[in-house]
This record gives structure tokens, sequence and C-alpha cells, in this order.
């Protein structure tokens, strides 16, 4: 199994400390380059200064859709097969049954073995490969 490649939090509010755990996570996970572009809704948890700031930190470059425009539709994707493919069929009664499985459909389901159409119909973890494979 590969290592895991987070760039995910959870919490039971939507803030700007979950989106800084989640930014965290990724950039430490994944390290990615200066000056790679990171993109979110406008959401004002990445629109607070602290999120900036942190964005700035890691090298990153903040990008946010404009109002109206839908250029983060694989991430509202990735939230509706969440919910369909796990979260509705699992029963979660409570945050920790949440805490405990969402990490594992995530790592071990979403990335590693489903297949997606946008990606030839390979896994996330895959395509990431070919990509780098062909980039060398």
């Amino acid at each position: 199994m590969q290592p895991q490649r987070r760039g995910y939090a959870q919490s039971q509010r939507l803030d700007t400390p979950l989106a800084l755990a989640a930014l965290q996570s990724a950039v430490t996970s994944r390290k990615p380059p200066p000056g790679c572009i990171h993109h979110t809704d406008r959401g004002c948890q990445y629109a607070s200064q602290l999120y900036r700031d942190a964005l700035d930190a890691a090298g990153l470059l903040g990008s946010m859709s404009s109002v109206g425009n839908p250029y983060h539709a694989q991430a509202e994707s990735v939230m509706k097969t969440l919910k369909v493919e796990e979260v509705y069929l699992a029963g979660y009664e409570t945050f920790a049954d949440v805490a405990g499985r969402l990490p594992v459909f995530i790592e071990q389901v979403y990335n590693s073995r489903r297949l997606h159409s946008a990606l030839g119909y390979r896994p996330p973890e895959e395509f990431e490969t070919l990509i780098a494979q062909k980039a060398a």
C-alpha cells in the first residue's frame, strides 16, 4: 500500500481552523512545489487573512472562482461521491463514526481503487503515478 497522501481534515464546524488543518495536512504530506496554484470556492474560511497567510507561507498561489463560476466542480463531485458511496450507506450515528471510517474510504477506496472517468478510468493514485512517470 502506498503512503497516505492526505489533504483533508475533519471537524464539526466549517471554519478557518478546519481549512487550515486541511491545508497543513496537504502541505505536510504532499509537499507541493512553490508556485503551485491552490484553488478554492469563495468560502469565508478561504478568504480569511489567516488562511491567505498560510498559503503565502507554503509558497502557494491562492485562486478563487468568481461569483457564479463553477470551476470547483471537481471538488463538488468528490463531495457528492463521498456522500453517495460512503456516508449515506454507512449509517454514521456519531462524529466518531465519521472520523473513524471516512479516512479509510478516502485512502483505501476513493484514492486507490475507485475508477474515475475524468482520469481515463484510473484511480487517482495510479493516474498521479502515470503523470509523474511521463514528466520524468
